[in-house]
């Protein structure tokens, strides 16, 4: 029996949250630059938000581009920029073919003028796409994050829009760049690296993690629905005790 048949369809996490990693090391493996790995971790994309979307999971994040990533060579990251920019403008029609709605978390501002206007552009036309959102998480920092949260916070107390006991974990969920997602509850890292990078820390306070060594390139749907099966077997107690759940 494969993994999918082993999925039941009645606990299904709502939001993935994926740490794409393992590329370069991938591409290094075949011989090839960097740059190579990373165009074919574009059909790992393509192959796993097809997966979500064929068993029904509602929400998938992925951590496309972090602020870190900036301080790798100019040619990666250029690499990287023409990557997006040609998948954003080929993708969007099977997104919407699909019925998955494009969103973007992060410092947009901080990418290239051409990347924003096509991000831009491809949000709008799947804006009306209801059976999954995909989020980029794109120039993104969680620290970065939470620190604007606090400064928008911070500001609204100087200028008595709220009042200092109004804050909330509500309210601070808020002001953070994820404010109509949920809480991912299941994240899945590839590569075999065991830490989150930077990656939705507020958002993952009680969200599973699953890690394997299977880099980007090589992750398909097979893999994801094994991810999937092996949240299922946890037991998500939320500070309770396993008594209290049943």
């Amino acid at each position: 029996m494969g993994f999918k048949e082993q999925i039941d369809y009645n606990r299904l996490p709502k939001h993935i949250a994926v740490i794409m990693d393992g590329n370069g090391r991938w591409a290094k493996g075949q011989g090839k630059m960097r740059v190579f790995g990373h165009e074919h971790g574009v059909l790992s994309v393509k192959d796993i938000v097809e997966g979500c979307v064929e068993v029904g999971i509602e929400y998938l994040t992925l951590y496309a581009f972090s602020t870190e990533n900036w301080n790798r060579p100019k040619e990666e990251v250029d690499a990287l920029m023409q990557i997006l920019i040609s998948t954003i403008n080929k993708e969007t029609e099977t997104l919407n073919k699909n019925n998955i709605k494009l969103n973007a978390i992060g410092n947009i501002a901080s990418l290239p003028q051409e990347c924003i206007d096509d991000l831009k552009e491809a949000m709008a036309k799947t804006a009306h796409n209801e059976k999954c959102t995909l989020t980029l998480a794109l120039s993104y920092s969680a620290k970065w994050e939470i620190l604007q949260a606090t400064k928008n916070i911070a500001a609204a107390v100087k200028n008595n829009t709220i009042k200092l006991e109004d804050i909330d974990e509500n309210l601070f969920s808020a002001e953070l760049t994820t404010v109509n997602i949920p809480d991912p509850e299941l994240m899945i890292r590839t590569s075999g690296e065991h830490r989150i990078s930077n990656y939705l820390l507020w958002q993952m306070a009680y969200t599973e993690f699953y890690f394997t060594d299977i880099l980007w390139p090589d992750f398909r749907r097979e893999n994801l629905f094994e991810a999937i099966v092996d949240y299922q077997k946890r037991e998500r107690r939320f500070g309770k005790i396993s008594e209290q759940l049943n």
